[in-house]
C-alpha cells in the first residue's frame, strides 16, 4: 500500500539524507557515474552544504572496461571541491559475459596489460580479503572508515518488483525500510534514500539543477537507445551486452583496448542484437527447450557451470509447467546462457515482471483480479 504526501520525490529524498547525517557519524556516497548514482550524489551535496559538512566522501570502484566518457566525468567530479572522491583501481575478479571459454578478467590484475593507465591518485592495494565485485563496497567500508558510518546508494525500486518489496517491508534501521544492514554493531548500513524516484524524477532532477553527468547518455540517446534502456556500466557485463553492437561507433580508443583485454568482445560486437539474442527459433530445433537444452550443452565449457544451468532449467520447467506460452520464459533462460549470466540476472529480470507475478499467484490460489496480458501467462479464463 502507498502512503502519499504533500511532499515530492526530491524533498522527500533530502529529508532522508538530512536524517542520516544526523543520525550517523559518517556518510559515504557509492559513486559509479549512472544517472541515479549522480543523483544521490548532488543530493547529499546539498544536504552537506547545509550542515557544514562538505565536502562529501565518495568512492568509485574502478572496473577497468568502463566507457571512456565515464572516465573523463570522473575526472571532473574528484576536481569538485565540494566532493571527496575515492578512486579505487584495485585487483578483483570480475565476470566477462562474452566468452564462455574465459569467463573471468582479473580487473587491475598484476602484472596484466590495462585498458588504460591507473589514476595518479587511485588507491590500488586491496586489502579487503575478497576479490569478489559485490563484496568490496561492504568491506570497503569496513575498513577504511570508522564506525557508525553509512553508504548511500543510487538504488531505486521502481526497476523491480522484488526490490520494491524489499525496500518497503522490513525495517533497516529504526522505521527505515529502504536499506540494507552491513555490520550493525559497527553502525554500518546501505541507505537508498532515492528508491522511490522514477527514472524520470532523475533526469527532471539532473534538468532543473543542471547538475553534470556522464555524456554516455547523450551518446545512447542519439545512437537511437531508449531512455528507459540507457545504462552506463562496465562494457562485458550480462546487462550491458547491447552497448557493444555500437560502442565501436562510439568510443573506437575504448573499443580497441576492450577487445585487445578480453575474450569474446570482438564477436559479440560484430554481431547484431538480432543475432546475438535469437528471436525466431532455429529451423533445426523442434522446440525452444530443445534450443536451450543443446546451447547449454556445447556452449557451457564449465562442468561445474553447466551443471548449475542444467539444475535450474529441470527447476523452471517444474515450477512453471502449468503456464501458458512458456515460451518466453524459456528465450529469457536462453539469453542468461548466451551472456554467460552466472548469477541469473537476465533471468531474473524475466521472473520478476508484473506478468509472472500474476501466474505465481495463481499457482499459490490466489485471486488474480486484473491480468495485464490476458491469458497469457494465466492458464484460466478471467
Amino acid at each position: 500500500m502507498k502512503i502519499y504526501k504533500n511532499n515530492n520525490v526530491y524533498e522527500e529524498a533530502l529529508n532522508r539524507i538530512r536524517f542520516l547525517y544526523d543520525e550517523f557519524d559518517e556518510v559515504v556516497v557509492g559513486y559509479s557515474g549512472g544517472k541515479d548514482s549522480t543523483v544521490t550524489l548532488r543530493l547529499a551535496v546539498e544536504v552537506a552544504r547545509e550542515k557544514g559538512k562538505l565536502p562529501v566522501k565518495a568512492l568509485f570502484l574502478d572496473q577497468e572496461a568502463e566507457w571512456g566518457a565515464v572516465i573523463e566525468h570522473m575526472r571532473e567530479v574528484q576536481a569538485d571541491p565540494d566532493i571527496d572522491l575515492r578512486w579505487y583501481q584495485i585487483p578483483f575478479r570480475i565476470y566477462n559475459a562474452t566468452s564462455s571459454i574465459k569467463q573471468w578478467v582479473m580487473a587491475w590484475g598484476d602484472g596484466e596489460e590495462w585498458m588504460r593507465p591507473r589514476e595518479p591518485e587511485s588507491i590500488t592495494e586491496n586489502k579487503y580479503g575478497t576479490t569478489r565485485f559485490y563484496e568490496l563496497f561492504n568491506k570497503i567500508i569496513e575498513v577504511d572508515f570508522p564506525e557508525n558510518t553509512i553508504l548511500l546508494g543510487g538504488v531505486r525500486s521502481e526497476e523491480s518488483p522484488r526490490r520494491h518489496v524489499a525496500m518497503t517491508q522490513d525495517t533497516t534501521y529504526k522505521y527505515i525500510t529502504w536499506g540494507k544492514k552491513l555490520n550493525p554493531s559497527k553502525g554500518q548500513y546501505t541507505f537508498y534514500p532515492i528508491y522511490d524516484w522514477s527514472y524520470t524524477d532523475i533526469w527532471k532532477a539532473i534538468h532543473d539543477k543542471k547538475w553534470t553527468y556522464t555524456k554516455v547518455y547523450d551518446y545512447q540517446y542519439m545512437y537511437g537507445v531508449s531512455i528507459r534502456a540507457m545504462r552506463v556500466s562496465n562494457l562485458h557485463h550480462e546487462t550491458a551486452i547491447e552497448t557493444l553492437f555500437y560502442l565501436q561507433e562510439i568510443e573506437r580508443d575504448t573499443w580497441a583496448a576492450l577487445t585487445k583485454r578480453m575474450s569474446g568482445i570482438d564477436t559479440a560486437g560484430k554481431l547484431s542484437k538480432d543475432d546475438y539474442f535469437v528471436k525466431e527459433l532455429p529451423f533445426m530445433f523442434r522446440s525452444w527447450e530443445e534450443y536451450r537444452d543443446y546451447l547449454t550443452e556445447h556452449l557451457m565449457k564449465d562442468g561445474k557451470m553447466k551443471d548449475k544451468f542444467q539444475k535450474k532449467w529441470k527447476l523452471y520447467d517444474e515450477r512453471y509447467a502449468k503456464m501458458n506460452h512458456k515460451e518466453k520464459l524459456v528465450r529469457a533462460e536462453i539469453q542468461n546462457v548466451l551472456a554467460n549470466d552466472d548469477d541469473f540476472n537476465k533471468l531474473r529480470n524475466f521472473t520478476e515482471t508484473p506478468e509472472m507475478e500474476d501466474f505465481r499467484r495463481w499457482s499459490r490460489g490466489e485471486e488474480v483480479k486484473y491480468t495485464r496480458i490476458k491469458n497469457r501467462y494465466i492458464p484460466y479464463e478471467s
